[in-house]
């Protein structure tokens, strides 16, 4: 997994590429809890390169929502391909997370 951050229009957008599983949602997580803790509490988090996610990678995200959720904040998932997607549906997740086609669009649903 590789993680890239940026700002952009008073939000965080965290990049994910390859795979969010049981090897790499730790650090996810503890990436995540550090950008939170930092008073990042809007998120855009792009999968366009995200290859494939699991159970833990799954957790890791609902970690962050609780971390966002405590503090007032939110966020919206962009580019979730099929793959990804059809886990999020396959695990009753669709609903808990909004999903928009690109970080404009992601961006803007945030604001």
């Amino acid at each position: 997994m590789d993680l890239q951050t940026k700002i952009e229009n008073n939000a965080i957008i965290v990049t994910i590429s390859g795979r969010l599983d049981a090897v790499t949602a730790p650090e996810y997580e503890k990436k995540i809890r550090e950008l939170i803790e930092s008073g990042n509490i809007y998120m855009v988090v792009d999968f366009e390169h995200l290859d494939y996610i699991s159970s833990a990678g799954l957790r890791g995200l609902l970690v962050m929502v609780k971390l966002l959720n405590a503090k007032g904040g939110r966020v919206c998932l962009a580019n979730v391909n099929e793959n990804v997607h059809s886990v999020f549906d396959m695990c009753g997740l669709t609903a808990l997370f909004k999903m928009e086609n690109s970080v404009a669009e992601a961006l803007a649903a945030l604001a």
